[in-house]
């Protein structure tokens, strides 16, 4: 990514940027400020109860640096959940949405990974080395920044980037040209659509047997889980010995509580096979138990919280009461309340106290100076359980009603879901194509691989060919009949298959081979250039009467004896050895035998991928799936 002139990111992490489209100087400061607590205003309910793999989503204001203008942004560590990285792009078009002076720009490790998703439908231009500072959201929608059109009369595709400033001056005056094309958008739209419902179907409820301290913990921080989640996920044998005898999270004391995950971090820890040390004083039931599973669940969950406390450093307990005042955070607290984030609960409720308590460490972590919000996770746990009275009666109370937790059935995908999903990922790119460009064709499968075989490859691959109007192969009759003269030789006639077994009569030297070719040169320019044509047919038709008395011809399709009277007329007639062997020299239907070998390797792939379906699919042609073997598996099943 250096080479390409963007500074190195971590793979798992995503920076957004949000730049002022018009506005410059201490305008673009002073716009860029207002908007950054505008902003978290804005989308408070949204943020306030996401819980992220690693790190949040947070605003900063950056000066100009460089060719960089200034500008509002941050890079987020999503981890193994790439799901928040999708989830920020969703953010950075709603905030260009409703502050139409901003544009946004998302990149990651992988560059402007928002055209991978419309890879298909990119102009040819387009490449990883010209894409840099292209690709921007304005006013809601997706813009590319085209070539100049120096650089298009050039066809440089290499061409330089623009600058940020060069593209906020062309989004401020005339963004309606830069507008990505519908194809484009519609492939980008469709990966961020769900939103913000999706939010909630990404979470994973399910019952923990947890040390009591814990679950008064994740009641006023629920993101904390997956802080705990991680540690135990990553944890190393240097970890491990502060969890040989639990000082923080003892064993002793453990209440049934019910645990929000998102699905990824719910994944991460039913997956993990673990088996507690003796010392430490959690013992599982048998994998028989009704409960073992929450029993496991809650042991990792523990460990994971002992992990974060062991790793912490003394905090002040008053940092968090002193960023909790001032106008913004009463701004902030009224925009959930007029989002309903607390859902109707009476201020002063149990409920409600939580939902604050989340609201609080979202605005203390995300939204106040990083000064005040560098406080470890073991940290925060500390000074929780420092300033929380445990309640047992209270957690056993709740134990006794608790809900039902989700299904993860989820988790195991079987192969019939396998198929559906390859089945519906197939029909959604099949969605762009018009019901004329859906018929099956066998014509258009014909044309369509002779246009193939007549591209040029680079380095780079084959080039499809998209656009009928290209240029079809040429031919040049006389240098392939001098090339294959100079080949034979002049008494080719007198060559015999067996003179070939003798390898010492064809051990010329280079003196030799250079005077062959020297006398070939001679050769080739006393005869006329009819005359080797006319040798070459003679020569060919020779070769079609030896290979008329083999069964070579019956493997290939022959064109209609109606369609090719005249031309096997006229074989007939040319020679003194015509005979009744001719009238069999029907010509080969190509297009005929090009389409039955294609469908035959099609059929032999079994509904798997292979070369004939990759090809032609990348070329735009689907073949129909296999009837009759679709038809004789289902009958063998049954």
């Amino acid at each position: 990514m250096e080479g390409l002139g963007r500074p190195a990111l971590a793979e798992d992490a995503v920076r957004y940027r949000l730049f002022a489209a018009a506005a410059k100087g201490d305008g673009a400061e002073a716009l860029l400020r207002r908007c950054a607590d505008a902003i978290v205003v804005r989308f408070a309910p949204l943020l306030a109860a996401y819980i992220w793999q690693r790190e949040p989503f947070r605003l900063r204001y950056a000066p100009p640096r460089g060719e960089t203008p200034a500008h509002i942004g941050g890079t987020t560590l999503f981890g193994d959940n790439v799901e928040d990285e999708w989830f920020i792009v969703y953010l950075v078009r709603e905030i260009t949405r409703e502050f139409p002076g901003l544009a946004g720009r998302v990149d990651d490790n992988d560059g402007e990974f928002l055209l991978i998703e419309a890879a298909d439908f990119l102009p040819k231009w387009l490449n990883p080395e010209n894409s840099d500072n292209r690709v921007f959201f304005y006013k809601g929608e997706l813009h590319i920044i085209p070539l100049s059109e120096a650089q298009e009369q050039d066809c440089d595709p290499s061409a330089a980037s623009p600058t940020i400033s060069q593209v906020l001056r062309l989004l401020s005056s005339r963004s309606e040209e830069f507008l990505a094309a519908e194809p484009i958008r519609t492939a980008l739209y469709k990966r961020i659509s769900g939103y913000p419902e999706k939010i909630q179907a990404s979470l994973h409820r399910a019952q923990c047997y947890l040390p009591a301290g814990a679950a008064a913990v994740l009641r006023q921080r629920p993101a904390l889980v997956a802080a705990a989640v991680q540690a135990f996920y990553l944890r190393d044998p240097i970890d491990l010995r502060a969890c040989r005898s639990f000082h923080i999270f003892p064993p002793d004391q453990r209440v049934m509580t019910v645990v929000t995950f998102t699905k990824c971090l719910y994944a991460q820890l039913v997956q993990q096979k673990f088996v507690p040390d003796r010392r430490s004083g959690y013992t599982l039931p048998l994998p028989s138990h009704p409960q073992y599973k929450a029993y496991e669940l809650g042991m990792k969950l523990a460990h994971g919280f002992e992990i974060l406390c062991s790793k912490c450093s003394k905090v002040s307990h008053d940092s968090k009461r002193n960023v909790l005042s001032g106008p913004l955070w009463e701004r902030f607290l009224s925009s959930l309340k007029e989002n309903n984030y607390f859902k109707g609960e009476m201020e002063g409720s149990a409920k409600y106290l939580e939902l604050l308590c989340m609201a609080e460490d979202y605005f203390q972590r995300s939204v106040t100076k990083p000064e005040c919000s560098e406080e470890s996770p073991g940290d925060e746990i500390l000074t929780l359980l420092q300033t929380t009275t445990i309640d047992m009666k209270e957690f056993e109370r709740e134990a006794a009603c608790l809900p039902p937790e989700d299904d993860d059935s989820w988790l195991e995908i079987t192969p019939d879901d396998l198929d559906q999903m390859l089945k519906e990922a197939r029909s959604e790119s099949h969605s762009s194509l018009n019901e004329e460009e859906q018929k099956y064709d066998l014509e258009a499968v014909a044309e369509s691989m002779k246009a193939f075989v007549s591209k040029v490859s680079t380095h780079e691959g084959a080039e499809m060919p998209w656009s009928s109007d290209e240029s079809h192969v040429t031919f040049d009759v006389d240098s392939f009949t001098r090339a294959l003269d100079r080949i034979l030789g002049e008494d080719s006639e007198e060559l015999d298959s067996d003179d070939l077994d003798e390898e010492q009569e064809f051990n010329f030297s280079d003196e030799d081979n250079e005077d062959l070719d020297a006398e070939n040169q001679r050769q080739e320019e006393k005869v006329l250039p009819d005359e080797l044509i006319g040798s070459l047919k003679s020569y060919m038709d020779e070769m079609d009467r030896e290979l008329a008395h083999t069964n070579v011809g019956k493997s290939f399709t022959t064109q209609k004896k109606g369609a090719s009277s005249v031309k096997t007329t006229a074989s007939q007639s040319t020679g003194p050895d015509s005979g009744a062997e001719d009238t069999e020299l029907t010509p080969v239907d190509v297009d005929m035998n090009l389409i039955t070998n294609l469908l035959e390797s099609y059929s032999a792939q079994s509904g798997l991928a292979g070369p004939t379906s990759n090809i032609l699919q990348s070329m735009g042609v689907y073949l129909p799936e296999n009837a009759d073997r679709v038809g004789s598996n289902k009958g063998a099943t049954e």
